[in-house]
């Protein structure tokens, strides 16, 4: 251990003198180094910031909750859409339906959405998401309220003109004043507010309730066709606890077909999308990235390699009488070999620090001035320090090998 420490800090003082002696050569040798950790750390670390933010959007989706809708989830440009556009859309009896011929169901809820003008005494928004639900919504969608309640199930039956709005509509509508029980006119008519969501903050996959302004469906359903494609209908399902999603969702397409009364032989009329579906689609997306990543990254890596295991035969030259001197007074071969792998390591490690130094301050400044969560985690500057010790051995390995095998007595003359 004690000879492996002296070792390192023999390597460590001629590394640095290799440094001081030739500040040029070695910086650009570096540079090949440092450009590589930086490329792939850094698309890494977008990737991983990215991957979080719309990991968190689609787990707002619900990891349990299936969606009934006409199109099923595909993002691949050969996309047959036309195979799905005469399929019917959701209704709300369907809904009631469900609950009543499965029995792995906590919830199945009618959602329609459309856009329209809301109003408050002289204050207005020209259009704002209006999303239509059955009662059990905040069963399959879960969220906080800032103030207020959510619907009763007496004004969800009933079909109450009651509404929760989001924060940003409750904001731009009512600004500091206390929005509970006050009146706005949404489809023209009057409707009261009873509640208003917690912020959530922008939500690139999944549904944030910022913007939006929720109201009962059988309130909406008295004078708007809910059935109409125009409103998006769709069925949110959650099941069970203790039942695996697939369970539920042959449950809900054996019932959903004897609803619909499809023949047996003919292919269903309706997509279960699951959250799982778009979390794959993102997983080959990313792998996708981190590999050009790595591509971009490898070929600067590969001629900062070369460049250190020139700069280690340079040195090797140099030292040739100094090599010699020390295996005549008994350094074995593996002390040679070692001191300059640890030599070579040294250097790579120093460009990979520089590169990952690179890495904090471009993250760090797109967090605070463009509010990107970005973050170079412990494992990514783990991997940024372990793939510059691997280059280093790697670049090392040659030049120490030769420097192992040099004849003492040849090696003593060979500068004199």
């Amino acid at each position: 251990m004690i000879l492996f420490v002296k070792l390192f800090r023999e390597s460590a003082i001629f590394a640095w003198g290799s440094i001081v002696a030739n500040k040029l050569r070695t910086m650009l040798t570096l540079l090949g180094i440092t450009f590589g950790i930086f490329a792939i750390i850094s698309v890494f670390s977008i990737v991983d910031g990215l991957e979080r933010q719309i990991r968190g959007s689609i787990a707002s989706l619900g990891d349990n909750v299936i969606y009934v809708q006409r199109f099923p989830w595909e993002f691949s440009s050969d996309f047959a859409w036309w195979r799905y556009i005469n399929r019917p859309v959701a209704r709300m009896q369907e809904a009631d339906e469900l609950m009543r011929r499965t029995q792995l169901l906590e919830a199945a809820v009618f959602v329609a959405s459309t856009g329209a003008p809301i109003e408050a005494g002289n204050r207005s928004i020209n259009r704002v998401s209006v999303l239509i639900a059955t009662h059990d919504f905040d069963k399959v969608r879960s969220f906080d309220l800032d103030q207020g309640r959510y619907f009763s199930p007496v004004e969800s039956s009933a079909g109450r003109n009651v509404a929760v709005l989001g924060y940003e509509v409750a904001k731009g509508l009512f600004n500091e004043t206390q929005p509970i029980g006050r009146n706005v006119r949404l489809f023209g008519r009057q409707v009261e507010v009873i509640g208003v969501f917690e912020q959530e903050g922008e939500n690139p996959v999944g549904l944030s309730f910022d913007n939006f302004v929720l109201v009962p469906a059988s309130y909406v359903n008295t004078f708007r066709n809910l059935s109409s494609e125009r409103y998006n209908p769709e069925i949110w399902i959650k099941g069970r606890a203790g039942f695996s999603n697939d369970e539920v969702a042959e449950d809900v397409r054996g019932a959903l077909r004897s609803i619909r009364r499809i023949k047996p032989t003919a292919d269903d009329n309706f997509a279960l999308n699951q959250p799982s579906l778009l979390t794959k689609q993102f997983d080959s997306l990313f792998a996708i990235v981190k590999l050009a990543g790595w591509i971009i990254g490898g070929f600067s890596i590969l001629v900062g390699g070369f460049g250190i295991a020139n700069i280690m035969f340079v040195s090797v030259k140099e030292r040739t009488t100094l090599i010699g001197i020390q295996k005549a007074l008994g350094a074995k071969k593996y002390f040679i070999l070692f001191q300059f792998l640890f030599e070579a390591v040294i250097l790579s490690v120093l460009g990979g620090s520089v590169g990952l130094l690179f890495v904090f301050i471009i993250t760090w400044l797109a967090s605070k001035g463009f509010n990107i969560d970005l973050l170079i985690d412990l494992r990514n500057i783990l991997l940024g320090l372990n793939v510059s010790i691997i280059i280093g051995l790697v670049s090392g390995f040659m030049p120490a090998w030769s420097a192992a095998q040099l004849d003492p007595v040849e090696a003593i003359r060979a500068n004199t």
